[in-house]
């Protein structure tokens, strides 16, 4: 019997561990969470972003609305040539990487500010800009497109020691995900197939929806409301368990901006962290994340008609474009 009792003892003792640990690699991220609600007035930066996310948005889902291949090609197009006009006003060279999908050309578009190391690692930023039929994706995913657009803006006079690479990429949706067709695997193979090192990927998905009301954050699995918040204020800062360090980074950049984040280094089996163009990096071998409001474990009217400017927090997503941007300069060394 007392063997038996010693066998048990150490078996919950390794199980205690082997939690412990799962937390620590998984779960744990530095940084002190600051709180919505001590959320200061828009700083005039923060009023100047918020100024170009709500006008480049308008034409984006309003002006253009829904963009994709299953007969709204013109939009798509349309959506190209309005982030070439913005990244050529704010000093940019753009390039194309067109390919052709179903006998129609599209293309990523993508700009670069090199930086001063030649062989450092750059840091990559990057949003789809193609809709689900039937939704002007004022959300998804034009708040990540015109974040990215206000980001580049921000970091346009920086002489960063890392390249930093804006990527807008073409097809995330179905049915063109995780194929050929997607503008991010297309856009990673490229980078792979040229040797390029990167220090991380990071994807700009859905970030513009953020809500004070108890219960209003879902999760794919129930457990994880023990782990993360259930008021859905915050934004995920989502990797797979290989990215945990360039998540955590991102999350500490982030907290010491004041902007409220939550971060996971998630295993593979939690199949909807692969819901974004950061998976096309993962597939090619690179360290890569989500920047999300949870999409629709947050937002009700994700891929829907309904998704337009009016349900967008422009307060808010200024405030992550400025942090996100404080995180990048570190994270790069700006000058």
């Amino acid at each position: 019997m007392a063997i038996a009792y010693t066998i048990l003892g150490v078996l919950l003792l390794a199980i205690v561990i082997a939690i412990v640990a799962a937390w620590r690699v998984m779960v744990w991220m530095p940084g002190r969470k600051p709180r919505r609600n001590a959320m200061p007035p828009l700083s005039d930066r923060e009023q100047q972003v918020r100024e170009w996310l709500e006008t480049d948005l308008r034409a984006l889902a309003e002006e253009i609305g829904e963009r994709h291949l299953q007969g709204r090609y013109s939009q798509l197009i349309d959506a190209t040539a309005l982030f070439e006009r913005t990244l050529t006003d704010a000093g940019y060279a753009f390039q194309r990487q067109e390919f052709d999908v179903d006998g129609r050309r599209v293309w990523n578009v993508e700009t670069s500010l090199p930086g001063s190391a030649d062989a450092a690692p750059s840091l990559v930023i990057g949003a789809h800009y193609d809709t689900v039929p039937g939704s002007p994706g004022a959300n998804d995913n034009g708040s990540a497109v015109v974040a990215g657009l206000a980001l580049a803006r921000l970091l346009a006079d920086s002489r960063p020691r890392h390249t930093i690479r804006f990527v807008f990429f073409v097809n995330e949706e179905s049915p063109y995900y995780m194929t050929e067709a997607m503008g991010s695997l297309r856009s990673a193979e490229s980078m792979r197939d040229r040797g390029e090192s990167l220090m991380g990927m990071i994807a700009l998905e859905t970030i513009g929806c953020y809500l004070d009301a108890a219960g209003s954050q879902r999760y794919p699995v129930r457990w994880l409301g023990y782990l993360y918040p259930t008021t859905g204020n915050f934004v995920a800062v989502v990797g797979n368990v290989r990215s945990r360090r360039f998540v955590r980074q991102i999350v500490r950049g982030l907290r010491r901006a004041a902007f409220p984040c939550e971060g996971m280094a998630a295993p593979r089996f939690l199949k909807d962290i692969f819901r974004s163009d950061h998976a096309a990096f993962w597939h090619c071998g690179y360290p890569a994340l989500m920047i999300t409001d949870t999409a629709n474990f947050r937002y009700r009217h994700y891929h829907t008609p309904q998704d337009t400017v009016d349900k967008i927090d422009f307060d808010q997503l200024a405030r992550l474009v400025v942090a996100l941007e404080s995180t990048v300069r570190d994270l790069t060394r700006c000058e």
